[in-house]
This record gives C-alpha cells, structure tokens and sequence, in this order.
C-alpha cells in the first residue's frame, strides 16, 4: 500500500496483491527479478509516445499494496515486499499490474516527488511497512501486452491501451510496522467519537487497489509509528 506526499498533496494507493509486478520471462524467474527487469527494459518507442490522460486530483493522498510472503498464480510466485524494492537498481522498479479503472484513474493522479505507503497483504499480518516516491507518472503498462504475463489483457491493444503504472523507489522502512488490526481500531474509535480515520476509504468503500486518503488521514497514520500499538 501506498500514501503519496508531495507539500499538500497526498495519495493512498493500494495495489491488489497480485499485480503490482512484472511477471517473469521463464519458470525459474521470482518476481522480484521481474520487477528488476522491468526497470531496466528498454520500451518500444510508440510506448514512449504513449501520453496517459490526467484528471486535476480532488483528493490529497493515497496507498500501493503488494505480497511479502510467497503465492504462486500460474506457476509465478508473485511474492514481492518492501526488502525486496529496497534491493532493485536505484531501489527504484514499476508498479504494474494494475487492472480495475478505478484504481488505474487514481493512479494516473499521482505526481513525481510524492511519497506513498508500502503496503504489505495477503500475509500473516497485513500492515504497512514503509514509505516509497512517485519517481515517474503514468505510463503506459507494458504487462498488458505480454502474453507470458499474468497481467496479460487480450483485450488492449497497442493504439489505444487500457492500463497504466508508475515507477516507485524505496525511501525507508516505517519505524515499527503498522498493522491493519491496529488501523481497523482507531477507524472505529474515530468513527465513534469523532476523529482522522472516521471515514478512511481502507474501511468505508470497495477494496480497490488504489484509494484515495485525505492529508489529515496520512498525517495521522504516520504519526502512529512514534507511538506505542493500541
């Protein structure tokens, strides 16, 4: 999961846990050398002409989702966690994979420099556990197009693509890892009796793969890893 800064804005991006990576090119490929190989490929040039459409954001925050624990899908292990963005060139990958409009219009939102919350899922603790930085907006999805992908969409074609992804790179690991449970109550709690998380989209609205998350919603949240867990 992911919540995005940059000033004022912020974003609350969370990936569903089987798409934020590239899947591998053969069977012995994990897909955290997936990921590698993605930040390095060289993209066709009428990718590189591609210019994703953007709406002015409304929202102030949001954040990206992915597994630290392995899962396999097709005969991929799609595990992929914090430590292993934190080992890639530059610390730096892309966030593919994504494949609900929604989340994709939302994604598309996100702005070079603004951070975002790592989000670890599907695993024996879901939380988050770190802080990544929008280092390039969105583009287009190459997965999309890949056969061999478990992202592959037959139905999007090179002239007019449905999916996007932006690239991200590791800044740091959260002082103390901040589970969902812990969210789960002071969302209640604010629900109750009034406060940041009373109407957190991770509580309130579908689980898409990315939501949107206000700037006092973000603050807060950060703000618990200074604190001892409720």
């Amino acid at each position: 999961m992911i919540t995005a800064i940059n000033g004022t804005e912020r974003f609350y991006t969370s990936f569903p846990r089987t798409t934020a990576l590239s899947s591998p090119s053969s069977p012995t490929e994990g897909v955290a050398q997936a990921f590698e190989r993605c930040h390095r490929r060289k993209r066709p040039k009428w990718l590189k002409k591609q210019q994703s459409q953007r709406r002015a954001m409304t929202v102030k925050q949001r954040p990206l989702v992915s597994e630290p624990e392995s899962r396999f899908e097709n005969g991929i292990d799609v595990k992929f966690g914090i430590e292993d963005l934190k080992k890639l060139p530059d610390q730096t990958g892309c966030w593919d994979g994504v494949r609900n409009y929604q989340a994709r219009n939302f994604m598309r939102q996100m702005k070079e420099g603004q951070l975002a919350f790592f989000y670890h899922s599907n695993c024996k603790e879901p939380g988050i556990a770190g802080l990544m930085k929008i280092v390039k907006e969105s583009y287009v999805d190459h997965t999309q197009f890949d056969r061999k992908d478990v992202h592959y969409d037959a139905s999007s074609k090179p002239e007019n693509p449905k999916w996007s992804m932006v690239d991200v790179q590791y800044q740091r690991t959260m002082k103390r890892y901040i589970p969902l449970s812990e969210l789960k109550k002071y969302h209640l709690q604010h629900r109750d009796k009034g406060g940041p998380l009373k109407d957190m989209a991770l509580f309130t609205r579908a689980r898409l793969s990315v939501q949107p998350l206000t700037t006092e919603e973000f603050d807060f949240v950060l703000s618990l890893e200074d604190k001892e867990p409720l």
